[in-house]
């Protein structure tokens, strides 16, 4: 769940919502492949990419001319393809496209999360054949990992696309709360950097609600839907050393040949603690070393906006979200009570176990879901040589860095979150404070499963798990009709 915002090329910091929330992410996108609005229609140098109508609305007049500023040879002209904005359905239209042969679009922006179905069904080519050995080496050796990984075929680990930008969960707080709790500059400092563990942090927001007018403490995503599956609960579960199915190595699989890791203890309490959170008083399912009420039931109900809402109207103390509650908190026009960074704060997922102590491999930490986008490229295109002109242009670190000024796409390189321009509010807008965390989850990022089956599993794990933070059915009897679906659906 990956959602984006906007900023003018003129780094002020008036930014577009809609953008950010539906330009990208692990859920947005349905493709109808329109008209073409930027160069000469049918010009056989021109490269068509292809990507839904508020991304092209915000990268159309920057993109371009950054990519010619970072070697792309000017005679080769940029076309964009317009898509709608739901992931799923531009996956859909995407296979439909190369199955029939269709020579456009050259390239496919592809979320992190359907990337795989695409690699599996042979709808990308292969970048590890296509791109020059200094691009390759450049990937490998800058690039976040984890974000990587996502664009690998997970049998051969060539290289199927062309990781573009990625994004994060992170919690965000309310710091005038917390200094009404007696906290001050010298702890948001650290918090930004040094995860806490799930424990502290309850005592915090405990604190914080009592000392304050917050409602409550944490509002976060539990609605049936993808977003609970692949990215809140799954941060969750990780950070308490458990895996869907038995560690990071196993997100690709193989189907029907690897472990369902559901049934156990570590999974089991990581239900439970969300539940203990959600629940009004303790009870036989509840965890005794964690206060009930910390969130509202509603969180059941929730997805991203609904998360966000109550917090930027200042109800709840802390949020669960994506890198767009930045720009969206801060917004001038918004009445809101956060006016500037000494008002939002940002730290990393906290964590019940070390990851020394994890269950499941690859698993404890803090954990942040991995969300963000590549570029595919066509296998069937006529205009090969250019669309990989274009690809080598989008690693270049003044192309990364103006597309965060642009349209605040992170950068896909740890060390850039360093640079001086990605840390200048005056460059990049908002956003520049807090990229201390938001390279801390990257650096700790777990993707979701990315198999064809994954899409119905997403459902069933959702269910199963707002059920038991609903008080619907108990996390251990969750736990096992989950374990029972899931080995179904890898048989």
């Amino acid at each position: 769940m990956s959602d984006r915002y906007s900023q003018g090329s003129d780094s002020s910091s008036s930014v577009s919502r809609r953008t950010f929330v539906k330009a990208a992410g692990a859920a947005g996108a349905t493709v109808s492949l329109a008209g073409c609005i930027y160069g000469d229609d049918g010009d056989e140098d021109s490269v068509v990419i292809a990507m839904g109508s508020t991304t092209i609305d915000d990268v159309e007049d920057g993109m371009p001319d950054l990519l010619y500023e970072n070697g792309l040879d000017e005679d080769i002209e940029i076309r964009f393809s317009s898509q709608s904005d739901d992931t799923g359905d531009q996956r859909d239209t995407y296979s439909q496209l190369i199955e029939a042969g269709e020579t456009e679009p050259d390239l496919m922006m592809c979320d992190t999360g359907w990337t795989n179905v695409l690699v599996e069904n042979g709808y990308l080519a292969n970048l590890s054949e296509e791109l020059d050995d200094e691009t390759l080496s450049r990937i490998d050796e800058e690039y976040f990992e984890a974000f990587v990984d996502t664009a690998r075929d997970p049998e051969t680990d060539d290289l199927m696309a062309l990781p573009l930008f990625p994004d994060y969960g992170c919690l965000y707080y309310n710091k005038n709360y917390a200094r009404d709790a007696g906290y001050d500059d010298d702890d948001f400092e650290e918090w930004a950097t040094e995860p806490m563990t799930w424990e502290e942090w309850a005592e915090l927001t405990e604190e914080m609600v009592e000392a304050s007018d917050a409602e409550v403490g944490l509002a976060t995503q539990f609605d049936i839907y993808e977003g609970t599956s692949c990215c809140s609960f799954n941060e969750v579960m990780t950070s308490w050393g458990g895996a869907y199915f038995g560690g990071e190595e196993n997100l690709g699989g193989p189907v029907g040949d690897r472990p369902v890791t559901i049934d156990e203890e570590e999974f089991i309490d990581a239900l439970s603690m969300m539940y203990t959170f959600a629940a009004d008083e303790d009870d036989d399912d509840t965890l005794d070393e964690y206060p009930t009420g910390i969130a509202p039931s509603d969180i059941t109900s929730w997805d991203e906006e609904g998360a966000r809402e109550p917090f930027s109207s200042g109800q709840t103390a802390m949020l669960r979200n994506w890198p767009y509650v930045v720009p969206t908190t801060l917004d001038d026009e918004a009445d809101y009570p956060f006016e500037d960074e000494d008002d939002l704060g940002a730290m990393p997922i906290p964590y019940a176990v070390d990851e020394d102590e994890a269950a499941q491999p690859g698993a404890g930490g803090t954990a942040s879901a991995q969300g963000g986008w590549h570029i595919g490229l066509n296998p069937n295109s006529e205009r090969t040589e250019e669309a990989v002109e274009v690809m080598q242009a989008m690693t270049e670190d003044d192309f990364n860095l103006g597309m965060l000024e642009i349209v605040a796409w992170l950068p896909p390189k740890p060390e850039l979150f360093d640079d001086e321009e990605a840390t200048d509010p005056d460059a990049v807008g908002d956003i520049g404070h807090y990229m201390d965390t938001l390279r801390v989850a990257g650096e700790n990022a777990m993707p979701r499963p990315v198999t064809e089956q994954w899409p119905s599993q997403a459902e069933i794990i959702a269910e199963q798990a707002n059920r038991a933070v609903a008080g619907e059915a108990s996390p251990e009897d969750a736990a096992a009709d989950l374990q029972e679906a899931l080995e179904q659906s890898e048989s």
